[in-house]
């Protein structure tokens, strides 16, 4: 079972990851979903992870039949799966038609990327987490810098 300061830990890496991706969106002036709203959708997914993989422990009678639990109850891998769809209708507010013209398509992926973030880090694979996240800020910046959207 996962310990108090083990999630502690996890969902502080969410949240700091989170605001890593979410400085992008400040620097780039997309205020719809900037720091504290990339912070949420990471430390959220995290969360919702973290309660997904404690679940079985917590209604394991007897620790030697959790793989048993596991095994037979996939209700916890569906919480998983409805972050996901929660966080399409979070990116849909985001996107905006304009003339006939989408906008807000990268800012709603990122917030989707975000909690996709959060799930690993809460899964306890904070170092892809980490390297996802770092190389989703650097591929936004430079391909902002080099112009190639447009």
């Amino acid at each position: 079972m996962l310990t108090f300061i083990t999630m502690f830990l996890r969902l502080l890496l969410a949240l700091g990851l989170g605001a890593l991706l979410g400085i992008e969106r400040e620097l780039v002036k997309k205020e719809e979903a900037g720091i504290r709203t990339e912070m949420l959708v990471a430390g959220g997914a995290c969360l919702f992870t973290l309660i997904a993989l404690i679940v079985p422990s917590i209604i394991s009678v007897d620790t030697g039949n959790l793989s048993d639990i596991v095994a037979g109850n996939s209700g916890f891998i569906q919480i998983i799966a409805n972050i996901v769809v929660g966080i399409g209708f979070i990116g849909a507010g985001v996107i905006i038609h304009n003339d006939g013209h989408p906008r807000g398509l990268t800012t709603a992926a990122m917030i989707w990327t975000t909690s996709a973030i959060g799930v690993l880090v809460g899964l306890g694979l904070a170092g892809f987490a980490s390297m996802v996240a770092a190389t989703i800020f650097v591929l936004l910046y430079v391909l902002r810098k080099i112009n190639v959207s447009r």
